[in-house]
């Protein structure tokens, strides 16, 4: 028997536990911790499929069990980090950038919970991916990790970059709930995005994969947290652009 086999599954399950983890974080209210977290699950994410497809290991039971490591990781954790922006607007103080304002019945009202939309929205969307013959090289409406990286970047960008304009958008209660409103509908619009599946190594039939990886590393050296909504924008504006899904 060889233990090949096992190593997309061993990488599936550590990304799970990262999910895990980043849930913990979010609810204790370490947002930057949850964002770590959900980053470390994302790699691990990329690289089970990878090494399925290099092990020639693919099954269904893999199929399933990534799908319910990503609904933690890429839904539940994101959904949490919403809520918890929400909730700490709700007793801003601007003497401090974050308040730790405390769970309690008494001091929650019903807009935070709308943050879990987007886990709701994730599950959705990864149950339909899981029977969708369209989506074998590519997908269709905006895949969960990257829905992910865009949410856990808000408290990253408030916490490490003093750049007014985004702090004044994310501190905003309107503006949250229309992302994660925009987010959900993302999730599951019939819009056709590339991805990141390489078949080859060729330049010529990877030329948008590796134009926008280079693009996205130039942005995250100069931009830091910030670039992430930046990317996952381009990645949205790319991918209708070229329409990748018949041509990549």
């Amino acid at each position: 028997m060889k233990i090949t086999r096992y190593i997309p599954n061993a990488f599936t399950m550590a990304n799970l536990f990262c999910g895990m983890l980043g849930t913990f974080f979010a609810a204790t209210g370490r947002l930057d911790f949850a964002a770590y977290a959900v980053v470390l699950g994302i790699f691990f994410d990329f690289f089970d499929g990878f090494f399925a497809r290099l092990f020639k290991v693919e099954g269904e039971l893999g199929l399933q069990l990534d799908s319910l490591a990503d609904v933690v990781t890429s839904g539940v954790v994101p959904g949490m980090v919403m809520f918890q922006l929400l909730h700490k607007l709700e007793h801003w103080n601007t003497g401090e950038r974050w308040v730790d304002a405390g769970l309690s019945w008494d001091s929650i009202s019903v807009i935070p919970f709308l943050g879990f939309a987007i886990t709701l929205a994730s599950a959705f969307r990864l149950a339909k991916f899981n029977i969708d013959t369209r989506q074998t090289t590519s997908f269709i409406g905006l895949p969960t990790p990257a829905n992910a990286l865009l949410i856990i970047s808000l408290p990253l960008i408030i916490q490490f970059q003093d750049i007014a304009i985004a702090e004044n958008l994310i501190t905003n209660t309107y503006f949250l709930l229309a992302l994660t409103a925009l987010s959900c509908f993302m999730l599951n619009a019939e819009v056709p995005l590339f991805a990141l599946k390489f078949k080859s190594w060729g330049i010529a039939e990877n030329k948008v994969r590796y134009g926008f990886l280079l693009l996205a590393g130039i942005l995250l050296f100069w931009l830091t947290f910030l670039a992430i909504p930046i990317i996952i924008v381009l990645y949205v504006l790319i991918s209708m652009v070229t329409r990748t899904t018949t041509s990549i």
